[in-house]
């Protein structure tokens, strides 16, 4: 079977402790048909001479070097840029398992899927690791399918973020698929939904192929978190009517309509 090109996506702010395992990890992935784009969003520690380094002694290693402008703006440059048939997200402070992109890669040949999802380990500290995720089916789900399956934890990271999927690029190249530059968190969320809107194949993996370490600073943290209520409640309005558009669309708004009206008073989680 022909190995399509895989763009792994690193966005970097301020990431230099936590750099080099990170990018390793993708280095030494078990598919090696990679494109590494490691995206500097105005770093003003050594971040940026790690990337560089890293450049000099993997070609497959591209650094993109911009003023700060916050995350989605990073991801959107390099999803501009990205050459690969597939996406694939990681933070900067975390880390994949060494044959992550070539089960997910597999599993989207096998089933022709638009989207891959795995499970992740939650990493706090140096020995609280855990297991998280929903989907423990090998069936290949439609949209409908996929969709009442997020009703069953309409917040969870599992579902909301993007390091833990594999995209088809020209999915989002032809739909113009963005990450939100207005919403301060939950963007990854938004970027979700709009694509699956224009999904056909879901898949799974039961695998945790992603180890996502909970820090203070992390990317993920940050989207997520609530610090100030009432652009919190403006962003979860959004959203809201966002999700309830998607679903009125699929004619499954009325058979949900509660989990997702209970979207409003979740706060989007790890702890599944």
């Amino acid at each position: 079977m022909e190995k399509p090109l895989v763009s792994i996506v690193i966005p970097i702010y301020n990431a230099a402790p936590h750099l080099a395992a990170c990018i390793e990890s993708v280095r030494k992935q078990t598919y090696d048909d990679l494109e590494i784009l490691l995206v500097n969003d105005g770093s003003d520690d050594v971040s940026l001479p790690i990337c560089r380094m890293y450049a000099q002694v993997d070609p497959r290693i591209r650094v993109i070097d911009k003023e700060n402008s916050g995350v989605s703006a990073t991801r959107n440059i390099a999803i501009d840029q990205a050459a690969g048939e597939f996406l694939q997200f990681v933070d900067a402070d975390d880390r994949v398992a060494l044959e992550a992109t070539q089960l997910l890669v597999e599993r989207a040949q096998r089933t022709q899927a638009d989207m891959v999802i795995c499970h992740y380990y939650r990493v706090v500290g140096k020995k609280r690791k855990s297991v998280h995720g929903f989907l423990e089916t090998d069936k290949v789900l439609t949209q409908r399918e996929f969709a009442t399956h997020l009703m069953e934890e309409p917040c969870s990271f599992y579902y909301g973020v993007m390091w833990n999927k594999l995209y088809r690029t020209n999915i989002i190249r032809e739909r113009n698929i963005r990450c939100s530059e207005e919403l301060g968190w939950s963007e990854d969320f938004l970027f979700n939904l709009e694509y699956i809107r224009y999904c056909q194949r879901f898949a799974s993996i039961q695998l945790p192929l992603y180890y996502y370490y909970k820090t203070k600073n992390s990317i993920t943290a940050t989207s997520f978190g609530i610090t100030k209520l009432p652009r919190t409640i403006e962003t979860k309005l959004d959203l809201f009517e966002f999700y309830k558009a998607l679903y009125i669309e699929m004619g499954l708004y009325e058979q949900y309509k509660l989990q997702i009206h209970k979207y409003l008073f979740d706060i989007a989680t790890d702890n599944d």
